[in-house]
């Protein structure tokens, strides 16, 4: 697996998936990159370079844990372009990936040929998914068996009576069936110290990253999942506000992870949108 040094040394790791023009590609968690797998076959289209963030997967832990901070991340993606020796890259980032993403292209604007945003976190601009947003969205699934004990899970939690968030996972997939059990079983966060720190005190400056994306003429895509509760299609609207050149597309019959729901879908909107 290639690897490069990051700027205060720690060496990550990232994989190598198709042929063709490179799309750099940031996982959410932070959590080991292979829940990606080959993005529902987009490697058919573009080179896939997909990178272990710091303590995940094949990455090392660094000796300065401060350093899972979202915004320090950025740093991280800059260092994989120069040592990859591109000019521009296309940039594509899926749930937390997006902050990172997000923060690049507003610090790098010039780096970024095109930007996808999947299954979108908008904490890098500070905007609120509120409860009742979620609530509404998870209506849409009313009809499923699961639907009652996860909904009540879910009414708990944004009241602040609950926090059994394991009982609202099956909201976050088009089909809870046995393949998405499975794969949310093998995509879950292992290093715990990560995920705290990501989002710590400093990570995000909403006010100034508005303000560098209304000057960015970077292409951007937001492709949100019809049932994704974590990234409703209502926030991805508003997200898509923020951007001079930004395409909202929502995917019919998927969730926070559409390359699973619609592995042929997905692609043909990715891979027309990178060209």
């Amino acid at each position: 697996m290639p690897a490069f040094s990051a700027p205060d040394g720690t060496q990550l790791a990232y994989r190598v998936i198709g042929d063709g023009d490179p799309v750099v590609c940031l996982p959410g968690g932070p959590t080991d990159s292979r829940y990606l797998g080959d993005l529902g076959g987009l490697s058919t289209h573009r080179q896939l370079i997909v990178l272990d963030l710091r303590g995940t997967g094949r990455s090392a832990i660094p000796e300065d844990t401060s350093s899972y901070r979202c915004d320090r991340l950025v740093d991280d993606v800059e260092a994989l372009r120069e040592h990859l020796g591109l000019p521009r890259m296309d940039l594509l980032g899926h749930s937390a990936g997006t902050n990172i993403a997000t923060q690049y292209v507003a610090r790098h604007p010039e780096n970024v040929r095109k930007l996808a945003l999947i299954g979108h976190s908008s904490r890098a601009v500070g905007m609120e998914i509120t409860g009742e947003m979620r609530r509404e969205h998870a209506q849409l699934r009313k009809s499923e068996p699961w639907f009652p004990a996860a909904f009540a899970a879910l009414e708990a939690i944004t009241e602040g009576t609950g926090g059994d968030w394991e009982a609202i996972t099956p909201f976050f997939w088009g089909r809870w069936d046995a393949a998405a059990q499975k794969h949310h079983a093998a995509s879950r966060p292992s290093n715990k110290e990560a995920v705290a720190l990501f989002a710590a005190e400093g990570a995000f400056d909403p006010e100034t990253t508005r303000a560098a994306l209304a000057g960015c003429e970077t292409p951007v895509l937001l492709l949100a999942g019809e049932f994704d509760l974590n990234s409703p299609s209502q926030s991805a609207a508003e997200f898509a506000t923020l951007f001079p050149d930004a395409t909202l597309v929502v995917q019919p019959g998927a969730g926070h992870y559409p390359w699973l729901d619609d592995a042929d879908r997905f692609v043909a909107i990715t891979a027309a949108f990178l060209g």
